[in-house]
């Protein structure tokens, strides 16, 4: 009989509590969708790393301990550190949910970042830690001897350099060797053809005008010299 009560009972109780269902694995999103403060740490290296580096921002993204949700931590200085924590749940017909006492839904997770940094009025801002690239490469080999593991650094050769142009000269500079000698007249006039048609042959022998007063005065000028001398 007591064996039979206490079936009952579990049985009562299963039905006042069934059993939910699991939660889904959160299904990550591409590269581009992810913000700059995603960091993969849990929810003690967060705080640590907020910590360390007030200046690179209180407000980061990381994994929730679940493995089914992502969670935001912040920091902010209030007689010490004082660290809260959110969780951000994925919906089944897309984006995230906010989950505090009024749900906030956000359609990205760069609006979940966005909707922080907006309801403090900016008190919040991303964590963003410039993290320094190695200037040398290097690389680990056992010797062949004794089998210790020594870091090495490769060497490196640095870029080719282009070849220099040779310097610019001025069209409107050149050398005393480099000029040509100013051409003769008389060479120029004398290699024209003696055709009466050919316009170069016109455009040497027709005398300008003030060419043609000059010679005018002249003859004047000596007509009367010799009306003169007669």
């Amino acid at each position: 009989m007591l064996k039979e009560v206490v079936d009952k009972e579990r049985s009562r109780r299963r039905t006042r509590n069934p059993a939910r269902a699991p939660p889904s694995p959160l299904s990550v999103p591409l590269v581009g969708e992810i913000p700059a403060c995603f960091r993969p740490v849990s929810r003690t290296e967060a705080e640590v790393l907020l910590e360390r580096h007030p200046d690179c921002g209180n407000m980061l993204l990381r994994p929730g301990r679940d493995g089914c949700s992502l969670a935001v931590t912040t920091r902010q200085d209030l007689n010490g550190s004082v660290f809260r924590h959110y969780r951000v749940t994925q919906r089944d017909q897309g984006g995230y949910i906010i989950d505090v006492e009024n749900p906030i839904p956000c359609a990205t997770l760069h609006d979940v970042i966005d909707a922080l940094v907006e309801k403090t009025a900016g008190t919040l801002q991303p964590f963003l830690l410039e993290e320094p690239y190695e200037e040398n490469i290097t690389y680990v080999s056992a010797n062949d001897e004794n089998g210790e593991k020594i870091l090495h650094t490769a060497p490196t050769s640095p870029l080719p350099k282009a070849p220099a142009l040779p310097p610019k000269q001025d069209r409107w500079c050149t050398s005393p060797l480099s000029r040509s000698p100013a051409p003769d007249r008389r060479i120029l006039i004398s290699s024209v053809p003696a055709s009466p048609t050919n316009p170069m042959r016109r455009l040497i022998h027709s005398p300008s005008p003030l060419t043609q007063t000059l010679n005018e005065e002249l003859k004047m000028t000596l007509e009367k010299r010799r009306v003169s001398q007669d």
